[in-house]
């Protein structure tokens, strides 16, 4: 008998050793999750200063439209460009008998990407200028785009792509999306790159999206940690600078790559969006409100009319066919209408909650969110769009 409970000792000794490190993989999962839980990596929650789009725009002509574009009569920036490009070309158009409404005024706009090589190519969206109805199957001659310095660093050409369309009959019209813009796949050709060099920076600033003094400074703090060394420094809520350790000197990229790849977990204020157009209410996870009581009710007058024919008797000669009027009126007050009562510092979800309980529509809940924040009782920001 000893000897049987000694072999099986043994045999649940090993059992445990063999499973010992899975235990330790999945102990280490859950602490990572737990850990990443609420974070951010710091790519998807800053800019870094010199990686960035620039905007790009210009004026072209879109020609072989079926007829449907611009009026050289009532555009006239349309006429002069046509002859203008007309005259380039060798071709004498000064005849005050120009008609055509195949060709349309556009403006032209891309986004020049960070880094972006001489040659590579860009999308471009075509809008009509003019009173062009639609720019299906024309085509957008030679545009020069220009940044915000006025230099050209792009230049497009192509078959316009329009999403919409519309359909115009005698008696009835059908118009789908918007079929006076369009796009231009690869339409742009990049002349001229931006002049920024990464690689001879000392340090680099970056820029937070939405800034907050804590996730500045957290961030500061998670680059300081990873490197070792004081290297990161908060100085207001949307701007942290980062001065190059020795050990990545002239490896910018790798230094931005590792610090990206860092988590953080970003703070907010507490902030409650409203859009009374739609009657959208986004509110934050922070939003608390102290002890306050809530009661909604609306009067509800309703008059309803209706109208009772009356007529004489049959084969009378005196009586006269008459209207008699039938008004009906329903006064609601919303007696059912109950005082809920919201204890101090309660959560997101007990103020929702709460309203629900009162049976509020969104419409409404925007008047009594307003109502609490003007009673000082929401501990939050409303911002109206």
């Amino acid at each position: 008998m000893q000897r049987t409970t000694i072999i099986k000792s043994k045999t649940w000794r090993r059992s445990i050793l063999d499973f010992a490190p899975l235990f330790a993989l999945a102990l280490a999962i859950l602490s990572f999750h737990g850990a990443a839980l609420g974070q951010s990596r710091i790519k998807d929650i800053v800019s870094f200063e010199g990686v960035r789009t620039n905007m790009l725009v210009g004026y072209g002509l879109v020609v072989g439209l079926n007829g449907t574009g611009d009026g050289l009569a009532n555009a006239p920036f349309t006429r002069e460009s046509l002859i203008g490009m007309l005259e380039r070309l060798g071709v004498n158009a000064q005849d005050d008998g120009l008609n055509t409404q195949n060709v349309a005024a556009v403006m032209v706009t891309a986004n020049l990407p960070p880094f972006a090589n001489q040659g590579s190519r860009i999308d471009v969206t075509v809008s009509a200028l003019g009173d062009a109805s639609n720019l299906l199957g024309g085509t957008l001659l030679v545009t020069p785009l220009v940044g915000a310095d006025g230099e050209i660093y792009a230049v497009s050409q192509g078959t316009i792509a329009v999403g919409g369309f519309a359909a115009v009959g005698a008696a009835e019209s059908v118009v789908k999306g918007v079929p006076t813009s369009g796009r231009i796949a690869n339409g742009g050709i990049i002349e001229r790159e931006m002049p920024f060099k990464l690689s001879n920076m000392k340090q680099i600033k970056l820029s937070l999206r939405n800034p907050d003094f804590t996730t500045s400074r957290r961030i500061a703090r998670a680059i300081n940690a990873f490197v070792g060394q004081p290297a990161a420094k908060s100085t207001d809520p949307t701007t942290v600078i980062m001065k190059t350790p020795a050990n990545y000197k002239g490896e910018i990229v790798e230094l931005i790559t590792d610090i990206e790849q860092l988590r953080v977990e970003p703070d907010q204020i507490a902030k409650v969006i409203i859009d009374e157009q739609s009657g959208t209410i986004v509110m934050g996870s922070n939003v608390r409100i102290n002890t306050v009581a809530i009661a909604q009710g609306n009067l509800t007058i309703r008059v309803t009319e209706t109208a009772q024919v009356s007529q004489p008797l049959p084969f009378s000669n005196t009586g006269t066919t008459e209207t008699v009027p039938r008004t009906e009126i329903e006064v609601n007050e919303d007696k059912d209408r109950k005082l809920t009562v919201l204890q101090k510092g309660v959560s997101l979800q007990d103020l929702v909650n709460g309203l629900n309980a009162l049976g509020i529509g969104p419409r409404d809940m925007i008047t009594i969110l307003q109502a609490i924040k003007a009673a000082g009782a929401l501990n939050a920001d409303i911002e109206v769009l």
